[in-house]
């Protein structure tokens, strides 16, 4: 993806690129396989709230540099520093988990795009994508167990509501990686494609979402994830407002009109 600009957070180790309606979050600490710190974690969180209220951007994808992770994990090294006293722990945990929140309830679509190792907080920033598309070499699974971390409430309900209790139990119990094709046929992952066709691939389908009503996916988005009956997500009633709101915006106005006259819409997200 050619950038029209690039911005350097965490001291380089986490990157905001944009190009047009697309704008691609990298995990960069390739060193250490993309290993997420306490400020990538307090990063990305600021990175978030920016681009929800950003009306140009349209999609998120969340990406690893380097060929062998997309995350795989937390970074074990800082556990010391920054996880070994009570109030560290619940220091830390704080903020991971409201940036792992903050991904989850984003309000517009977000693409994992994963290659190499997919582990722990890694894992659990894909799942709180809308779409996980894999290279056929990505290895993926959540491996608390080894390290007798406790994995909390909202991590597992993610988990759970995306590919059930029994399949959760399997990764949160067995604390073992999957390879790919195991991954999507148990429902952790949207698509696995070959590693030189998964840029390909991801951009695609950024491109095809970019492309349709931002008011109309935003609102698929925020029905989907109230079904899914998370802490903090939108209600029925907030659903219905949005949906008026699609009913009366200039977007549904010209999509009617483009219909009517054979030709490409032009949505403004207003």
């Amino acid at each position: 993806m050619q950038s029209d600009q690039m911005e350097s957070h965490a001291g380089g180790r986490l990157l905001l690129t944009r190009e047009g309606a697309l704008a691609r979050i990298t995990f960069n600490k390739p060193e250490r396989m993309n290993a997420m710190s306490l400020d990538m974690w307090e990063a990305l969180h600021a990175v978030l709230d920016g681009l929800a209220v950003d009306d140009s951007v349209r999609v998120v994808v969340l990406s690893g540099a380097g060929d062998k992770a997309f995350v795989s994990g937390a970074d074990i090294s800082e556990f010391e520093t920054q996880r070994s006293s009570e109030d560290s722990v619940q220091r830390y945990n704080a903020i991971s988990e409201a940036s792992d929140a903050a991904l989850y309830s984003f309000p517009k679509p977000t693409i994992a795009e994963i290659k190499g190792y997919c582990i722990g907080g890694g894992m659990g920033l894909a799942v709180a994508c809308d779409f996980r598309i894999c290279a056929d070499d990505a290895r993926l699974g959540i491996t608390a167990g080894r390290l007798g971390l406790g994995y909390n409430y909202y991590g597992v309900h993610k988990l759970v509501e995306l590919a059930g209790p029994s399949v959760a139990a399997r990764i949160l119990y067995a604390a073992e990686l999957f390879p790919a094709d195991q991954a999507l046929a148990m429902g952790l992952v949207t698509q696995v494609v070959a590693r030189d066709a998964l840029s390909v691939t991801v951009n695609d389908l950024a491109q095809r979402i970019a492309g349709n009503a931002p008011l109309t996916v935003m609102t698929a988005k925020a029905a989907i994830r109230a079904i899914g009956g998370a802490d903090g997500v939108p209600q029925k009633s907030d659903i219905d407002a949005l949906v008026a709101q699609c009913f009366a915006s200039e977007d549904y106005a010209e999509g009617r009109r483009a219909f009517t006259e054979k030709r490409k819409p032009v949505f403004k997200g207003r």
